[in-house]
């Protein structure tokens, strides 16, 4: 089955509830409103079914291969992505500065959405570049910016991070690769790298690899930090390529998913020291690092919608397709197409409304990105941003772990096909898998979302978040019809939950953390339903007003009718998970540790 991106879903969420209208009064962005983003969307849509979406299961049977430290990707990935970086997307909202097309982040995650779902080991070699292209922007050197930004942001060069060694996986205080200094202002850099997404590959004329390391005398954990810019292929005074690096890939991962990507092993300095460029100070490594790492999560965010969205698009088209048993309601007096089975339609709305809700989300998140970076009243800004940084771990982590249930349904209503590799319908479930994982488990955003974005301010970011779906809440309640009267009270009951579980983490942080940490992933699931489930509530509002201006009736009344079912049926999960949260830690932590 073909991919066929929701560009008119994304259209409505950007125009009716990130306001693409105000961010084009933005500084920078005004010539970016609703008519430039329907043009960049729908040139990016074609772009992505016609040539991306094609090579995706390729990719899953013919992965991308290793032999001696050469890495070569599927066939038809290095045309695919040549095309890409012509096309200008890798630049698409990074600055005209370097060549960028400095388009809002709003206009970029939809785009990003629709190459994820085209081929999510394809939009990984891109999405890793984004991040070092940040990382570069913020922390960068005059010198290193000038060597390598304009070669990322054109695709002709790619990135990658690496953090993760074979005995620091998360904890990022266990990092042995060192670095020592040169007196000519680089460094030599000696130590073992894995799990580097696009670590080597065929795709790019060099790779520019940026890698934490301690220089001799840092500080021990994660103040001793640094980072470097250690490409590939050095690059000489005039920008041409030169000597290759001594940085080789020793081996790629076997995978459950997303197998056209490669995962690769990275050796560095095993042949004198890979020449290696500081970013920024010494030992503030980290803190640059979470900038392509904040970045990243976002992005990883969209990869879950992304999936959930192409899962929904082949279930949908089964479920049309496969005749068995007659109608419950006898409806017909043949066997019929799944599709009128109501346990099928409850899944497909399922699946279909947690996308829906999510994509929400992420558009609303990234406009906010936007307003933070390019508003002109400090205050509006400092408000965005917060808003922002407390959605990051929702969009990450709520997209991600509802993409399982999503792809999994995907799996379920193909019955024994779905469990069959040749449908395609498995590898979704397969691919979605690593979501939870990469760029921080989902534990770890629960971690974010609870000590930086909850307890430390007291709450306050959550409960003014409150505030505005009450706010919501009170516009619902002068609608008439079934439909928004289910979501004011399932969106009012759902909040109320929220609060009391903000005030318990408040209150529990610092007294009693294994209880309040015991709900932290229960606690991110909440506050991702509730958001998202917000935000439906949002375009309920915004799908009547069109409908009283007779704007596409039935696309209209699908989004009211989703939105209804959101709230009916996965909303309605909130209280339940308030619950475990708040009186359910001691269960959690009852069991004695040699019980286990």
């Amino acid at each position: 089955m073909s991919y066929t991106a929701p560009v008119q879903d994304m259209l409505f969420a950007i125009e009716h509830l990130a306001h693409i209208d105000r961010i084009a009064e933005l500084p920078g962005f005004e010539d970016t409103g609703l008519d430039t983003a329907r043009a960049v969307l729908e040139e990016c849509a074609r772009f992505n079914q016609e040539i991306v979406a094609p090579l995706n299961q390729l990719g899953d049977r013919q992965p991308s291969s290793w032999k001696d430290g050469v890495v070569t990707t599927t066939p038809g990935f290095k045309e695919a992505f040549r095309q890409y970086a012509e096309g200008g997307w890798q630049g698409l909202q990074h600055p005209a500065d370097f060549g960028g097309q400095g388009l809002p982040k709003t206009i970029g995650a939809a785009c990003g959405e629709m190459l994820n779902a085209a081929n999510l080991s394809f939009a990984l070699c891109p999405l890793l570049s984004d991040g070092a292209i940040e990382a570069l922007l913020t922390a960068g050197s005059d010198a290193l910016k000038a060597t390598y930004l304009e070669k990322l942001v054109s695709g002709e060069w790619t990135g990658t991070m690496n953090l993760t060694e074979p005995q620091a996986g998360s904890d990022l205080s266990l990092v042995r690769t060192r670095a020592e200094p040169q007196g000519d202002g680089s460094y030599k850099v000696f130590g073992t790298k894995i799990y580097i997404t696009w670590g080597e590959h065929d795709m790019a004329d060099n790779i520019v690899h940026l890698v934490l390391a301690r220089v001799a005398g840092a500080p021990e954990g994660v103040k001793g930090i640094s980072l470097f810019v250690v490409p590939k292929f050095l690059v000489n005074a005039d920008g041409s390529l030169g000597a290759r690096n001594d940085v080789q890939c020793v081996s790629i991962e076997h995978k459950l998913g997303i197998r056209a990507s490669p995962t690769a092993v990275l050796q560095f300095g095993d042949a004198g020291g890979a020449t290696g460029f500081l970013v920024g100070e010494e030992n503030r490594g980290l803190e640059y690092m979470f900038i392509m790492m904040n970045a990243a999560r976002y992005a990883v965010g969209v990869q879950g919608i992304a999936i959930s969205d192409r899962a929904y698009q082949k279930a949908v088209a089964y479920a049309r397709e496969r005749v068995q048993s007659r109608p419950v309601d006898g409806s017909l007096p043949t066997s019929a197409p799944i599709i009128h089975h109501p346990d099928v339609r409850r899944m497909l709305m399922t699946m279909r409304a947690t996308a829906e809700g999510c994509r929400a989300m992420a558009t609303v998140a990234a406009a906010a990105y936007d307003r933070a970076h390019h508003g002109t009243d400090p205050d509006e800004r400092r408000q965005a941003q917060a808003f922002y940084e407390f959605l990051v771990p929702l969009v990450k982590g709520y997209s991600t772990e509802t993409s399982l249930e999503v792809t999994s349904l995907g799996v379920q209503v193909h019955g024994g096909m779905g469990f069959i590799e040749e449908t395609g319908a498995a590898q979704y479930y397969r691919d979605a898998k690593i979501l939870t994982i990469y760029e921080g488990t989902t534990a770890i955003q629960a971690n974010d979302l609870v000590g930086r974005k909850t307890a430390r301010d007291g709450g306050q970011v959550a409960k003014a978040i409150a505030a505005r779906i009450a706010e919501t809440e009170q516009t619902l309640a002068q609608r008439d019809g079934d439909a928004a009267a289910s979501m004011r009270q399932h969106l009012q009951t759902a909040r109320k939950a929220f609060l009391e579980v903000v005030d318990f983490v408040v209150a529990g942080t610092r007294s009693t953390p294994n209880a309040v940490f015991a709900g932290s992933v229960p606690y991110l699931m909440l506050a991702g339903n509730l958001v998202a489930g917000w935000q439906m509530g949002v375009s309920l509002l915004a799908a009547q007003d069109c409908l009283d201006r007779d704007q596409d009736r039935a696309f209209m009344e699908a989004k009211i009718a989703t939105a209804r079912f959101y709230a009916e049926h996965l909303l309605s999960r909130v209280p339940g998970l308030r619950d475990s949260i708040v009186r359910g830690a001691d269960s959690v932590m009852a069991m004695p540790l040699d019980a286990f």
